[in-house]
Order: C-alpha cells, then sequence, then structure tokens
C-alpha cells in the first residue's frame, strides 16, 4: 500500500458511507453492543471483520501473535475483562489459522530474543501433545494440527478466567474454537466441547 494513498482512501471511504447510508456516523457515535469478542492472530491476512461479514458495533476484536490468551498478559485479560464485564458480550471467540508465522517460529530451533517468552507459550502447548504431533509426518500438517490444538489450548485458558466462569453462570456465555484455512478462505469451527472443558477443569480452577 502507497502510504501517500492512506489518508485520499479514507475520504473516499467517508464520502461512499455518506452516499449509502447519510446517518452512518452519527449512528456509529452512539456506542457499541457487540456479541462477540474475537481474539485472533495479528496476521496482516486475516482481517476479523472482513472474514465473517461483521459490521462495525457487531464484534469486539483483539489480536495477539498466534492468537494467544496468557493469563500474565494484561493487554489480552484487560481486552476480555472489559468485553465480558462491561459490554456483556454473550461469545468468546479464539481464531487460528493455518500457516500461520508465529506457530511455525515456535517450532524451530532459534533463538528469538524478545519474542521468546511469548512463543514458549505454543511450545508448551507442543509438549502437552507431542505424542500425537510427533507422530505425523508431513511437516506442514503437523504444522497446521498445532495451529488447532494451540486454539484449543487458548480457549481451555479462558475457561480458567474469573469473568468467563462467572458469565457463564449469569447468562451462559459460551467459548469457541476457530481455524481460518488461508488456501480456501473458509471458516472451520473445532466444536469446542466448552461445558465438557469447564466442568473438567473446575476441580482446579473454580475461581468462585
Amino acid at each position: 500500500m502507497d502510504f501517500k494513498q492512506i489518508f485520499i482512501n479514507n475520504e473516499k471511504w467517508i464520502q461512499g458511507k455518506i452516499e449509502t447510508e447519510p446517518e452512518y456516523f452519527k449512528e456509529l457515535s452512539k456506542g457499541q453492543s457487540p456479541e462477540i469478542l474475537y481474539i485472533g492472530c495479528s496476521d496482516s491476512r486475516v482481517s476479523a471483520e472482513e472474514m465473517i461479514g461483521a459490521k462495525p458495533g457487531e464484534i469486539f476484536v483483539h489480536r495477539n501473535i498466534a492468537n494467544m490468551v496468557i493469563s500474565i498478559d494484561l493487554n489480552v485479560m484487560s481486552v476480555l475483562n472489559y468485553a465480558v464485564d462491561h459490554l456483556k458480550v454473550n461469545h468468546v471467540v479464539v481464531c487460528g489459522h493455518y500457516f500461520c508465522g508465529g506457530v511455525k517460529a515456535a517450532m524451530e530451533a532459534k533463538d528469538l530474543g524478545i519474542l521468546n517468552p511469548w512463543l514458549r507459550n505454543i511450545r508448551d502447548v507442543y509438549r502437552l501433545h507431542k505424542t500425537e504431533l510427533n507422530q505425523i509426518q508431513d511437516e506442514n500438517e503437523r504444522y497446521n494440527r498445532l495451529v488447532e490444538l494451540n486454539v484449543k489450548e487458548q480457549c481451555i485458558n479462558l475457561v480458567k478466567t474469573a469473568a468467563v466462569q462467572k458469565a457463564y453462570k449469569e447468562r451462559n456465555l459460551k467459548v469457541h474454537s476457530w481455524v481460518f484455512d488461508i488456501h480456501s478462505g473458509k471458516l472451520i469451527d473445532l466444536n469446542f466441547d466448552f461445558e465438557k472443558e469447564l466442568k473438567g477443569i473446575m476441580e482446579i480452577y473454580n475461581l468462585g
């Protein structure tokens, strides 16, 4: 993209919106009431709103490298608490994508400096599932299976939080696991069994 073109594009976008919907920005400024918190990857090829056909105000979005939910990451925890406790979303989605650069980097034996502690969380996912993953001979297949397993583990990390547990009791909030197939454009539901996983970990992670 030509950097100088950005503000020209913005003006064109404004005019296009006003021509089709004169009150668009007036309505937009009234606030938001999204149903979904979407936690996805920062990859520039994966646009959450475009991928699911969402309009402004319909989803609350957080993105980071490899769509991670790490308990000591104040950014994702702040987003989660704001979306669940204040915006009252009813669905939290973790969406990964095949051929994720962050997941691939975590599989490589390299010192990546400041990225090391972040990617270690993905390596921990590999360690938990190494028996299954080590049996997959094809590198790309193994890599994409780790993408799926990472999404599931981040969903489990969500279930461990007080915000999600409280919202489930109050209004039956659900957690979902998705993967975007970057080769076909298809969105795949990994069918995370939220209630089963919640029941399975509450003995240790019950936060009341």
